[in-house]
């Protein structure tokens, strides 16, 4: 399917007071039907924000968001019945059980309370919850709970479902688990949009994705594709003594076949190159010449294309 399910033009969201904080710069964004989607970047990059304003839980100052044709902001009530949210945070209710916790909300959307015991039995099994339909959110492991808040958000049967964060906190074995559970909803025809700081979750998860940083989008594509932008298979980081590069050395290291690019890193050097036979030797033995300290190898990730797009940590 390639019908724009989520269409995002010019959006800006401008915080207000002593200091003016722009949260997000001029977003431009179209999501297919089927896909699922990621906002990549560190924590304060304006990723919430947008998820905020595309939920209609927060205004924008300017630009607009549809939802499956449904402008948010005009008709938020028509819009948030296309829409599930799973927020950063937990957000069930404490003083019911998981299977209640799933029936009211759909009970909330207009399902009879026959049709409302039968999605919630569906969905309990399809997240392998059956056997915690009586507990209470207080009583569930972190896993558990962000896989009631995905089974909730999507009860009334969703055209798209927002995730913010949806691994943040979680222990590994769970965090498998979730994007095994995200990655099923495929099967109900749900969009899915996601928002993460984990290189690992958008690259094992995401159709598509987008680099955002203060607010703007740096780039925009398949991760695979975002990864071969790099310009090579194989990435060496070589740690120079002090003082030992030189302009001789990066025009050698050019020179090697195999060898792509080579660019300046924070104490030496770090070398592009497409997998050849020797390689690495030859790489090496050259920079040994030239005060070599240590070496370490690498393929390109998600991160790599973010550091080289801003110089700094995707992590922070």
């Amino acid at each position: 399917m390639t019908d724009t399910i989520v269409d995002i033009k010019g959006l800006r969201k401008v915080y207000t007071g002593r200091t003016p904080v722009t949260a997000v710069d001029g977003i431009d964004l179209q999501v297919a039907a089927g896909q699922i989607y990621g906002l990549l970047g560190p924590n304060g990059a304006g990723k919430t924000t947008t998820i905020s304003i595309a939920t209609t839980r927060a205004m924008p100052t300017a630009g607009s968001v549809h939802i499956a044709g449904v402008d948010v902001v005009k008709h938020a009530a028509i819009a948030r019945r296309s829409i599930g949210v799973v927020p950063q945070y937990n957000t069930l209710d404490r003083s019911c059980t998981v299977q209640e916790n799933i029936q009211f909300h759909c009970l909330y959307f207009g399902m009879s309370r026959a049709e409302s015991r039968t999605r919630t039995a569906q969905l309990l099994d399809q997240f392998r919850l059956t056997d915690r339909a009586k507990a209470y959110p207080q009583a569930l492991s972190g896993g558990l709970a962000q896989r009631v808040q995905i089974a909730r958000a999507i009860a009334h049967h969703p055209k798209v479902l927002f995730l913010d964060e949806p691994s943040a906190g979680l222990d590994p074995q769970s965090r498998i688990a979730m994007w095994e559970a995200v990655g099923t909803l495929r099967n109900e025809g749900i969009t899915v949009v996601l928002t993460t700081h984990y290189m690992e979750e958008a690259d094992e998860l995401c159709d598509r994705l987008a680099i955002i940083d203060h607010g703007k989008i740096l780039v925009e594509d398949t991760p695979a594709a975002l990864k071969a932008s790099i310009g090579g298979e194989k990435i060496y980081d070589l740690r120079m003594k002090e003082a030992a590069r030189s302009e001789t050395l990066e025009a050698r290291l050019r020179a090697t076949e195999g060898v792509t690019g080579v660019e300046s890193i924070e104490g030496g050097l770090r070398v592009l190159a497409k997998a050849h036979d020797g390689l690495l030797a030859s790489v090496v033995t050259t920079a040994s010449e030239f005060g070599l300290r240590d070496v370490t190898t690498a393929e390109p990730s998600l991160e790599t294309v973010f550091i080289r797009l801003t110089g700094r940590d995707l992590r922070e």
